[in-house]
């Protein structure tokens, strides 16, 4: 039955019933996720919720709202957040957000939605301070138990505590489960709404949230459309392919932890449609287990965008899909095309695979991206643009094999355009599609691919911009930021005893230039710590000027001189005074954002360096990281 939230100003709380408990007694441990889940209706019990705050803004109804999630040993649980919609309007389809980790329920979010013609909902489910919170506003509150980040080991572990479920192990003793609860009692508050259309609800989270938003939809049979980003991979607890010792460690059974709580099962039963937003080099849902974890999805209406060259954020063009494709299912407007054809071709006569891509043209194509890359860590890798050509609506590009003991990454960004009718404030006039594939080197070996590609000194003369490089204010003259992986790529490797040349045209004299070098980013499995090189470089005077640097021109934050190039995973130019390195402050930046050329490897004696992949005991493994 639909009710009407009475509106109810300054502090309120929830009455704190002493009810039932809202998860049914298990007698031992779940073994599967059909067990774990056995028993609970996240609808059956009422729903329970207060406005605390509510107002108008841009012909949309916002509110600060608190909703009951149920009781757990013997106490009450309640979730915060924001709650909004365009006003007067009915049979609104209706959207959940889910914040990542160390956020807080986003106001801007629902803002965004209920423009856009939704009744959006930002669960509050980490319990930091509301956005404009005031001091006798009542928050989230969980109760006898903690699945926040206040308790991290209880994202990898079943076992048994004091603030547990089961007195034995079980995926319900996981803070993933509990948060997944408090979710679905969010889909329960959204079908209460007298404006929402409870057949048309969708959910949609970043990190933490999107790992929710994969168990919320492998959960809850109510979600009509799910997209989550960078989160929810699933197969975390498995090592990427021949790197010993790079997958999370988890506490107890971890057979267990991959039957009852780990992503990949929850997307196996995954019935609505879903899009998958993924960075090529994320760390929390790496490119490779993002694949694989959606070739589990059960149906065939799912995609994902891959953002090139970037960790845990996107392009514009791939973010606007999401609310392009939660319009599609949800609003039942804008065509979505299907998902690209795509075939990586071994067997050629000059030895070289070509990526071949058909992409669905049901809607105008702006053009088409082919990357290919080698690094075994996803999370590391290095994208070559192989420059696709297109003939008879087929792309396809040469990806040519430095070395065949190595495995071929390749996938394929379709830009498709939006017309100005499809577009909403702030959007940009087109959005990505992707596909990708892989070729492991007995495949390679056995198609008798040849190694035809060569070592290069010059690594970038930036006649296409920053192509093979992602930035940040790159228009701002004062915090631009450009870095680039290009120095993992063994094609790339600095020779032995070589100068970093670069040059770089600047507006104004006396400017600082850093120039940083990450070493052996996310290579813990390797037993080598990750340490970031920074070279101040002063450049006195405008136009055009060369400079070099040696190793012995990099300390790290100790004041250590760099020995070597060794282990290099990233490059970063920026402002001086970004640096963080500098024993005395930096003046801001002069002028307009440089213009760099021509950066190479100068001198020196070429030599192909040991790969970091070595077989390690379990000590040496990655942190737990949720």
């Amino acid at each position: 039955m639909k009710w009407h939230l009475a509106a109810v100003f300054g502090m309120i709380l929830l009455e704190a019933s002493h009810g039932a408990e809202s998860l049914p007694p298990l007698k031992e441990t779940p073994q599967n996720i059909e067990e774990v889940w056995s028993g609970y209706d996240p609808a059956l019990e009422p729903i329970e919720a207060r406005v605390v705050r509510e107002w108008e803004e841009e012909g949309c109804t916002l509110r600060y709202i608190l909703y009951s999630i149920g009781h757990f040993k013997g106490k009450p649980a309640i979730m915060a957040g924001f709650y909004g919609f365009p006003s007067g309007q009915k049979d609104l389809p209706a959207v959940m957000h889910m914040h990542g980790g160390g956020q807080r329920a986003f106001l801007q979010i629902v803002k965004r939605y209920a423009k856009r013609g939704y009744a959006a909902l930002s669960v509050n489910w980490g319990g930091r301070l509301m956005e404009g919170a005031q001091a006798e506003d009542p928050n989230t509150d969980w109760g006898a138990v903690d699945p926040t980040q206040n308790n991290v080991p209880g994202y990898s572990n079943l076992l048994p505590n004091e603030k547990s479920i089961d007195p034995f192990p079980s995926a319900r003793n996981n803070n993933w489960f509990l948060l997944t609860v408090g979710c679905r009692r969010g889909i329960t508050f959204l079908e209460e709404q007298p404006e929402v259309d409870a057949d048309s609800i969708g959910v949609f989270g970043h990190s933490m949230g999107g790992r929710l938003t994969g168990l919320v939809a492998g959960t809850d049979r109510r979600v009509k459309a799910a997209s989550p980003s960078v989160g929810g991979s699933g197969f975390l607890q498995t090592d990427f392919w021949g790197i010993p010792g790079s997958a999370r460690r988890v506490r107890g059974d971890v057979d267990l932890f991959q039957r009852t709580i780990a992503g990949q099962v929850y997307l196996a039963e995954v019935h609505c449609p879903m899009l998958f937003l993924s960075a090529s080099n994320d760390f929390n849902a790496p490119m490779d287990f993002v694949e694989r974890g959606m070739k589990l999805v059960p149906h065939p209406n799912k995609r994902i965008t891959h953002a090139v060259h970037l960790n845990h954020r996107f392009t514009p063009e791939a973010e606007v899909a999401r609310p392009l494709w939660l319009d599609a299912h949800l609003q039942r407007r804008l065509p979505f095309p299907q998902s690209p054809e795509a075939e990586l071709v071994l067997t050629s006569e000059d030895g070289i695979p070509v990526y071949r891509v058909k992409p669905d043209t049901s809607r105008p194509i702006e053009k088409v991206h082919i990357y290919y890359g080698y690094e075994r860590d996803p999370r590391n890798r290095f994208w070559t643009d192989a420059r696709a050509t297109t003939q008879e609506g087929v792309w396809e590009a040469p990806c040519p094999l430095l070395d065949l003991e190595e495995p071929l990454f390749a996938f394929a960004n379709v830009h498709y355009k939006l017309a100005e009718h499809e577009r909403q404030s702030g959007d940009p006039n087109h959005f990505i599609l992707s596909v990708a594939d892989a070729a492991y080197p007995e495949e390679l070996q056995a198609a008798k691919v040849k190694a035809t590609e060569k070592v290069h000194r010059e690594m970038d003369d930036f006649s296409r911009g920053f192509h093979d490089w992602y930035t940040l204010n790159i228009r701002n003259p004062h915090h631009w930021l450009i870095s680039t992986r290009k120095l993992v790529d063994p094609r790339w490797e600095a020779p032995r005893g070589a100068a970093l040349s670069l040059e770089i045209e600047t507006t104004h004299a006396n400017n600082i230039l850093s120039v940083e070098l990450k070493t052996d980013t996310w290579r813990s499995y390797t037993g080598r710590k990750a340490e970031t090189w920074s070279a101040l470089v002063s450049l006195n005077k405008t136009g055009r000027q060369k400079v070099e640097l040696s190793t012995r021109d990099f300390t790290n934050a100790s004041g250590e001189s760099m020995s070597d190039w060794y282990g290099i995973t990233e490059l970063i130019f920026q402002a001086g005074a970004k640096s963080k390195h500098s024993p005395t402050p930096i003046q801001p930046w002069e002028g307009e954002v440089p213009q760099f050329h021509d950066l190479r490897w100068v001198d020196g004696e070429p030599i192909r360096r040991p790969k970091p992949f070595m077989p390690l005991d379990s000590e040496t493994r990655n942190p737990d990281e949720p």
